[in-house]
């Protein structure tokens, strides 16, 4: 049967305490020995391999930058191991003690050196592209730094000037300081993190501690002769060692967190130490010439790597440059398209004011002109069913015509006041049509104007307001009426039908007189028509339609008004109610 993920972790990290238990018992038990000093580089081998593949898996599956900090915490373990397999080869393998004066010792400082720079990632932080950019770029002046330094200060013994005890003394100083440096990282990181970042660092710091304490230690009994491997100095070492197992199996630290970041702050330290790291090579150059305690041959040894260190940390500093360069004209053409967003902002918030008081404005007017519409409208209708002359009744016809028109220009007005938008429904165009026909019929019955209609029974539904569609229609009836009267016609026509996807609602006169043709302009609907049709276009507009007007060749002018069919396929709500005034069949 096989194990789960969580039994595969406890049987890994119960092999790796068995190891570590087992290395115990020998330090205490065993004697001096070949044997012994086989088992303990070989167990701790075996530990940082482990290490090793626990961090390696949490870098396999993360992303992005997090995958970068474990790749990173990885290869300074890899670098760990590379060490102590050099070390075992010599102990075991060719029954040698490692040379005091050993290339190898670069590897055993720069393991360090990555992990240095994973901490510098702060991957439980959510950064930008440029700011991670420019955190890598000042992260390696930093590394090129402690390269320098390694090499500045321990190398000339090794190579410029052999001297063991210089060496061995500059070694671990400058080890030292790293270590001290990477514990300092490790506690900044501690502090500005919190859940499972900050339990990944504090077991990070544990283990270096113990790590740089039994080095330490390891090194002042190397030099009384006291140390061998596998004696107890080794036992803290290998629990550092094993540590790693287990902060790579537990750690949950796999996705960025929300935290106070303090980017800005951290950016800004972070360059200052660039800088002043760039800055300290003429300090070192100036050192290695006046230290007359030194042979000529370090002196010159240590001014020719500041030259070449010079160059490229300048060329870093060159680079980061240019990347601020260009971040800054980015900013800069960012602010400047917010600045003109900004005033077009600012004038369509000025529009919409001026806007919102004429809209308050015609509303009011509106209403206070309903009342004396209202009456002049009944006066007419009083009028007209008196006993009047020939020459009287059409002037009476004409006043309630006009009174008519009126009443729906301040429809249309008070249309165009309201600020909250109707509820739409599912309509049928027909029924529109019959009861604004049915509601205009005192109008063309006035006027002797005959009605006739051409609807599709088979027309498809609408989506819509009841009261701002059948308003639409008036105004298109009325419209035509108003010209007719003008021009003396005598027949208008209303049809229905499909095109396409769109259900269309046309309203036709009969032939104009090229008189009337000019004067029926006033009812066209286009950009200079009147306010009542500009109310009809916005309501059409709002309902993802379109009205239109044309003088056909034969004098008829034709008002067109399109919307949007509903689809069959659409749950369709209940219909709205519209007020049916007429609902006999279609005339010829």
């Amino acid at each position: 049967m096989p194990l789960s993920h969580k039994s595969y972790r406890y049987a890994w990290l119960g092999m790796s305490v068995a190891m570590f238990a087992a290395l115990i018992v020998a330090a205490l038990t065993l004697p001096q020995s070949l044997g012994l000093t086989a088992f303990s580089d070989l167990i701790q081998c075996v530990l940082l391999i482990s290490g090793v593949g626990a961090f390696a898996s949490l870098a396999l599956r993360s992303h992005g930058r997090i995958r970068l900090f474990w790749s990173l915490l990885t290869l300074g373990v890899v670098f760990w191991l590379l060490y102590q397999l050099f070390w075992t080869y010599y102990e075991i393998v060719l029954h040698q003690d490692v040379p005091d004066l050993c290339t190898w010792d670069l590897v055993m400082f720069l393991h360090i050196v990555p992990m240095m720079a994973a901490l510098a990632l702060r991957p439980q932080v959510s950064r930008d592209e440029y700011a991670a950019r420019i955190g890598q770029l000042d992260f390696a002046l930093l590394l090129v730094w402690w390269l320098y330094l390694y090499v500045l200060v321990v190398m000339p013994w090794q190579f410029a000037d052999p001297n063991v005890p210089a060496y061995n003394r500059n070694l671990n100083l400058v080890y030292s300081a790293e270590k001290i440096a990477l514990l300092i990282a490790l506690v900044v990181c501690m502090v500005i993190s919190k859940g499972h970042w900050r339990k990944l660092y504090a077991g990070l710091f544990a283990m270096s501690v113990c790590y740089s304490a039994t080095s330490t230690l390891a090194n002042w009994a190397i030099t009384r002769g006291s140390y061998y491997s596998g004696s107890l100095y080794d036992i803290p070492l290998v629990a550092s060692i094993a540590s790693l197992t287990w902060i790579g199996l537990w750690t949950k630290a796999e996705k960025p967190e929300v935290v106070n970041s303090g980017s800005t702050v951290y950016g800004v330290w972070v360059a200052r130490f660039s800088m002043i790291a760039t800055f300290s090579l003429p300090v070192f150059a100036a050192w290695s010439l006046q230290d007359s305690h030194v042979p000529y041959e370090v002196r010159a040894f240590r001014v020719g790597l500041t030259l070449i260190a010079a160059f490229f940390m300048g060329l870093m500093v060159f680079l980061r440059q240019r990347m601020l360069d260009r971040e800054l004209k980015r900013l800069l053409r960012q602010s400047h398209e917010s600045f003109d967003n900004l005033k077009r902002l600012q004038a369509q918030i000025l529009q919409s004011e001026k806007l919102a008081s004429v809209t308050q404005l015609v509303g009011g007017a509106a209403h206070e002109l309903n009342n004396p519409i209202t009456a002049m409208l009944g006066y007419s209708d009083l009028l007209l069913s008196t006993q009047l002359t020939p020459e009287q009744k059409p002037l009476a016809t004409k006043i309630g015509q006009y009174v008519r028109r009126t009443r729906s220009l301040v429809a249309s007005l008070i249309s165009f006041a309201r600020q909250a938008p109707a509820p739409k429904a599912p309509l049928d165009l027909n029924t529109l049509a019959r009861t604004a026909i049915k509601l205009a019929q005192p109008q063309w019955e006035s006027l002797e104007i005959e009605v006739r209609t051409q609807l599709n029974p088979g027309l498809p539904k609408v989506v819509g307001d009841s009261n701002q569609l059948l308003q639409v229609c008036l105004q298109l009836i009325s419209n035509c009426l108003h010209v007719q009267s003008e021009s003396g016609g005598r027949v208008l026509t209303v049809i229905s039908e499909k095109n396409r996807s769109n259900c269309v609602l046309q309203v036709l006169t009969d032939e104009l007189s090229a008189n009337a043709t000019e004067a029926s302009s006033s009812g066209a609907v286009s950009q200079q028509s009147g306010l009542a049709l500009s109310a009809c276009q916005g309501i059409l507009h709002e309902h993802h339609g379109t009205i239109s007007s044309e003088h056909r060749n034969d004098g008829v002018l034709l008002l067109r008004m399109e919307l949007p069919a509903l689809e069959a396929s659409a749950a369709r709500p209940k219909d709205a109610t519209v007020p049916v005034l007429w609902q006999s069949q279609p005339s010829s």
